[in-house]
């Protein structure tokens, strides 16, 4: 009987691939210190996904182990990202933990997982994929439909057809306006942020130009970054 009340209450686990420390290379905070928790798993499988190792492995942790390996620290700004966060069924509530806990909490989520419910504390940043990455087709509309102010949307991008379906999702999204801002990504070593550059300021985008900061800093350097 005892072993059965012990696995009733256990403490919901998940599977990590890595927390670490580092400078955040992406969206409107870049460039701050930030503690990052990459989930293990990924239904997706993006053309150009440079966190591949991120789809499978991983250690088991609770939810308690994972919010006290931040603590205490003097980085208040903590970044849960994967894989995809989502695909795990505690994530909502390893969010809920770290806000209470008083950190300034980002989820880098794909946008093709239901991300409506998460803590209205949580500052999303989704991913709108645009065709050159092979999963446009997993885009979830009311993800975007229901997007907050403090939100942030990334489209990442690998040629101009790329940057012609993001100029007319834009619109079609209505995403101007709406969250705090729509980030332009270049894929890395595909796409000339130069290039990107240009096309933004020929046609006047309000949108803001993406250059992953963290592999100008580290370029040689595949996790923990």
């Amino acid at each position: 009987m005892a072993a059965a009340v012990s696995a009733r209450y256990r403490l919901p686990t998940m599977r990590v691939t890595e927390i670490f420390h580092s400078l955040q290379g992406e969206g409107t905070r870049r460039g701050r210190p930030c503690h990052f928790v990459r989930l293990t798993g990924c239904p997706l499988r993006c053309r150009w996904c440079d966190t591949a190792y991120a789809f499978e492995g991983g250690v088991e942790m609770d939810l308690d182990e994972i919010v006290s390996r931040l603590q205490p620290a003097a980085t208040r700004l903590v970044c849960v990202t994967g894989g995809e966060p989502l695909a795990q069924a505690a994530t909502p509530e390893l969010l809920r933990r770290l806000a209470d806990a008083g950190f300034e909490v980002l989820l880098e989520t794909s946008g093709a997982l239901d991300a409506t419910t998460v803590d209205p504390r949580v500052i999303r940043i989704l991913d709108l994929k645009a065709p050159g990455s092979g999963e446009s087709h997993r885009n979830l509309r009311r993800n975007f439909a229901g997007l907050r102010p403090t939100d942030e949307v990334k489209i990442v991008l690998a040629d101009r057809a790329d940057y012609e379906w993001a100029r007319r999702a834009l619109d079609d999204y209505d995403l101007v306006g709406r969250c705090h801002a729509v980030l332009l990504s270049p894929v890395h070593g595909e796409l000339d942020p130069t290039r990107l550059a240009g096309w933004i300021l020929e046609d006047a985008l309000d949108v803001t130009l993406q250059v992953q900061e963290h592999r100008r800093l580290w370029p040689d350097v595949e996790r923990g970054v």
